[in-house]
């Protein structure tokens, strides 16, 4: 395997960390012996698109807060992730706003009560838009990976929604599932 291709997986990403833990990218990242930060390019509150207020279940539209990164590995351009939150959730919280979140956004949910029992993803393949390709320095012809993540809680409600953009020729998605 290249040592510019990164595996990916859910699981760090999906539990709240104990304080002080640091964020789950940067962890994950340092356990597979690189770097990991990231940017925020923008917080705050958005008319959620289309495939949010979908997943939401509200309409097209309506106010959500989104916290938008660039995902660097080693100081490159790995990933953009757009993560959406109802705006009863996140409003006046430290989700809509730029500064990092110490222990990430799920330890942050957990904390105001939120905690997430069941996620849905889904991976499609595709050629990135020009600002994905200038975001993740990608040719015009080299494919990405969409991944959008529905987190739920016990009483299914959405917590957030994550919309990811990984270049696919330095990404390998890897999901365990424990059975019984």
């Amino acid at each position: 395997m290249s040592a510019s291709r990164w595996t990916s997986t859910s699981m760090p990403y999906l539990k709240p960390r104990p304080q002080g833990r640091g964020d789950a990218w940067s962890a994950d990242a340092a356990a597979q012996g690189r770097r990991g930060s990231q940017r925020i390019v923008h917080a705050g509150e958005v008319h959620a698109p289309s495939e949010v207020a979908r997943q939401f279940g509200v309409p097209d539209g309506e106010l959500v807060v989104v916290r938008r990164r660039l995902i660097l590995l080693d100081d490159e351009p790995n990933e953009l992730t757009d993560t959406y939150y109802p705006v009863a959730i996140a409003r006046g919280t430290p989700l809509a706003g730029t500064a990092k979140i110490r222990g990430g956004a799920v330890t942050l949910l957990a904390e105001l009560g939120h905690v997430g029992a069941l996620v849905r993803e889904d991976v499609t393949a595709g050629l990135p838009e020009e600002e994905e390709q200038r975001a993740l320095r990608l040719a015009p012809a080299e494919p990405v990976l969409r991944l959008t993540r529905l987190t739920l809680d016990r009483d299914d409600q959405p917590l957030q929604v994550d919309r990811m953009v990984m270049p696919a020729q330095r990404q390998q998605l890897r999901y365990e599932i424990r059975i019984g």
